[in-house]
């Protein structure tokens, strides 16, 4: 398993929507040997997301 996590810092926070974008063409990369057992998430100042081996 991976846990992908993005720290938001300092002003990041406003723009939550290009991390979700980042995280969003993690997945579509990783999509034919992964699946996506946790889909992203909001915690804190931080963003993740956990994949799984098929």
């Amino acid at each position: 398993k991976v846990k992908v996590t993005l720290r938001f810092r300092g002003r990041e926070m406003a723009h939550q929507h290009l991390g979700m974008q980042l995280l969003e063409r993690v997945k579509s990369d990783f999509e034919e040997n992964t699946k996506v057992e946790l889909e992203p998430k909001l915690e804190g100042r931080q963003m993740t997301m956990v994949l799984a081996p098929r």
